[in-house]
């Protein structure tokens, strides 16, 4: 039976303790900014094949592209051929445009026309002379091979004469000063006094009169082979032949990335890959009326579309996701794609930590109910709770937590990892390893903490804990499998942990884990026993000189291999996850305020690596832990520029000449820059962001990772509520 320490001075304590672990200063007010969505647009049969030539959106904010197989139009979220007009249906005109009214003009071979202006818009022209159109306020310029032609006038009759100026892109390129040829221009672009010339090799810009004796080549780009220029309010938007990318030109727009209080946005924002186009080749683009983004690529029509909102509303974005897609037991659940990018083709599948990855979610849970006191929150997380209670019922193991578990013949990862449960129909994963372990720590303090309303309730809490304490204990600090052996990781014994020099992060963070594990055994009980055994493995074992190690330690070390692994090749990421999550526990439930303020110090100097990363987890559990002064900038930044889109779509940057590329390093840093998440993979916590390519298109990861960075920015008092 669990006896629970405090009684009854439990809840005033804690308040005490909020107040500690509030961070100083005023919340970053949670203002509306702009969302980039991916919409995908459907194509009807009729354009399969298609050959894709020009965009336009016309002053209704109708979406025309002109095809090989006719004028095609978007209806809702489908682009199909227009037969409005029933004498230009099953026609392919030439080109078509748009005038500065918002009319579509089509040219084809032996005439050009509107349906604008009651339909007066209308000319002849000779059969294979023109090629293009445009039109400006006052003039129709028609342009081919051998020249170009301006029909003059405010209303263009059709019996208006077509007259050939013999104008040529060659002609008006040497009248800028361009070098002819080998410039080979797809667009020019002119703003005051100055050229902007989009080529294979990036911008080649310059002044007039004479550009080409000043002309210079810009190619410090995301992409250099240019397709298309339009301008914008507040900059330029650049098609290439590998994605789409918007220049900011120094004032607000809501094409910038989205950013924070102090923190500059970066001077491009880079569309490309699957989570934003059909294919990266972009052949036109253009923005609507409304401000979204088209972009027309070899393949097809693509649609981005700015929205305005909040953090908050972000958050019951997510929230309802995860709720109506990926819960699985009550777990939080990836879900395999078995057609690539295609969510309807999805399943839901059981990963190596379950356990684990829920735990984050019931952190954010915990945290949303300690902010709210929504009773449906509370429900949600005692839910999911249940699953970790089912860990270690599902089998007779005591105190062993199963990684996940699932209905008999249907288990996806790991099979060899499997073990058949009491009751005939389940299965369970063992082979559990710390990952699990110190996840679900995190989630029985937040639980017990800031879920329990009462003694019963925290009984609850404890007893599922304090079996895997005791499991541990008995097992002279292992956690042993069915087959009677320790797990792979489950190691917590001076012969392992101290079998390992400083310089290699497992010593500081299993010293760091099993105290953090007591700890809350201790608080949780009252009994005297957990704090006596962490105190033997300070004082006989070194464990507080552990924990407290320099992370600046931490170097590459040969020699150190454990079954087949080599433990100093690298800076593991994972441990980073682990350690942080591990610190909540630690530090919060410290024996002591001495000790407290010396876990403090560890955790402040694990942070000054992690910091660059800008992760919302680490800097809002570095705040609870009683930091001041937290990156609450670079945490917003970061949850604002979350993409909604949790596909891990491949992502591909290593082409980038904008970035600034590192060399091989221990923490496997690829470059210097921290790229916004909308350009980045989508990855678990686990997993470092400063990489360039990465991504497999075939899993839906929940976002529960966002859910707990946003609540516990709200729960810490670094984030403010909904503006």
């Amino acid at each position: 039976m669990i006896v629970l320490f405090w009684g009854h001075c439990r809840w005033a304590l804690l308040v005490v303790l909020l107040a500690l672990f509030r961070t100083s200063g005023a919340p970053i007010p949670d203002e509306p900014f702009w969302q980039d969505v991916s919409v995908r647009i459907r194509h009807a049969p009729e354009l399969t094949h298609a050959g894709f030539r020009k965009l336009c959106v016309d002053k209704e904010n109708v979406v025309y592209v002109l095809t090989d197989k006719g004028v095609a139009r978007v209806f809702d979220d489908t682009l199909a051929l227009d037969r409005s007009y029933r004498p230009l249906a099953g026609k392919v005109p030439l080109d078509i445009t748009v005038s500065p009214e918002g009319d579509l003009y089509y040219l084809f071979e032996d005439r050009w026309l509107s349906n604008g202006k009651n339909g007066k818009e209308t000319g002849r022209v000779r059969r294979g002379e023109f090629n293009a159109i445009n039109v400006d306020r006052t003039d129709v310029r028609l342009s081919g091979e051998t020249g170009d032609a301006i029909i003059s006038g405010a209303s263009h009759s059709q019996n208006k004469e077509v007259r050939n100026l013999g104008f040529s892109p060659s002609v008006m390129a040497k009248d800028w000063g361009l070098p002819p040829g080998n410039l080979k221009a797809r667009g020019y672009l002119y703003r005051s006094n100055e050229i902007i010339a989009a080529t294979e090799q990036g911008f080649w810009v310059g002044q007039r009169p004479r550009a080409f004796e000043n002309l210079t080549l810009r190619n410090q780009l995301p992409a250099t082979n240019l397709t298309v220029l339009q301008e914008v309010e507040g900059g330029l938007w650049v098609g290439t032949t590998r994605g789409a990318f918007f220049e900011r030109d120094g004032t607000n727009s809501r094409y910038a990335t989205p950013s924070a209080p102090g923190i500059e946005p970066p001077r491009f924002r880079y569309y490309a890959g699957k989570r934003w186009l059909r294919d990266d080749h972009v052949v036109d683009l253009a923005t609507d009326r409304e401000g979204h983004l088209w972009v027309l690529t070899q393949t097809g029509l693509n649609k981005i579309e700015f929205r305005q909102t909040t953090l908050a509303a972000k958050a019951d974005w997510f929230h309802r996701k995860i709720r109506s897609r990926n819960m699985r037991y009550g777990f939080t659940a990836e879900r395999r794609l078995l057609v690539p990018g295609d969510i309807t083709s999805s399943e839901m599948i059981d990963t190596d930590n379950d356990g684990g990855w829920t735990s984050y979610y019931l952190g954010s849970l915990a945290a949303r109910y300690a902010v709210t006191r929504e009773d449906e929150t509370r429900r949600q997380a005692w839910e999911s709770f249940g699953a970790l209670e089912r860990l270690q019922s599902i089998h007779t193991h005591t105190g062993f937590p199963a990684r996940t578990f699932e209905r008999r013949g249907f288990k996806f990862s790991d099979p060899d990892r499997w073990r058949d449960a009491p009751d005939p129909g389940w299965e369970w994963k063992g082979h559990t390893s710390s990952d699990e372990m110190q996840a679900q720590g995190f989630a029985h303090a937040v639980m017990w903490e800031l879920v329990a309303t009462n003694a019963t309730e925290r009984a609850r809490v404890a007893t599922n804990w304090v079996a895997v304490i005791d499991h541990i204990l008995r097992h002279n600090l292992y956690l042993v499998d069915v087959d009677g052996e320790p797990t792979l990781w489950g190691r917590w014994h001076p012969d392992y942990v101290n079998w390992f020099p400083p310089s290699i992060h497992d010593r500081r963070l299993n010293s760091a884990e099993i105290v953090a594990g007591l700890q809350l055994a201790y608080r949780m009980t009252g009994k005297q026993a957990y704090r006596a055994k962490a105190y033997e493995l300070f004082e006989k074992q070194g464990y507080l000189t552990n924990l407290l190690s320099s992370m600046k330690l931490i170097a590459p070390t040969k020699g150190y291999v454990f079954r087949e692994n080599d433990m100093g090749n690298e800076w593991n990421h994972s441990d980073d996850e682990l350690a942080f999550f591990n610190y909540w526990t630690l530090v919060r439930f410290a024996f002591t305020d001495e000790l407290r303020a010396k876990y403090l110090a560890a955790v402040a100097d694990h942070w000054d690596f992690e910091k660059a990363e800008r992760y919302p987890i680490f800097n809002f559990i570095f705040a609870a832990c009683g930091a001041k002064e937290v990156d609450a900038a670079g945490a917003v930044w970061t949850l604002r520029g979350t993409p909604l889109d949790t596909i891990a779509w491949r992502m591909s940057n290593s082409h980038r000449q904008d970035l600034t590329k590192l060399e091989p390093n221990f923490m496997g840093r690829e470059l210097r820059e921290l790229l916004p998440p909308g350009e980045r993979f989508i990855a678990r916590i686990n997993t470092q962001p400063f990489i360039l390519d990465h991504g497999d298109d075939t899993t839906d990861f929940p976002g529960d990772e966002f859910l707990l960075g946003y609540w516990l920015g709200r729960y810490v008092g670094a984030i403010g509520e909904a503006q």
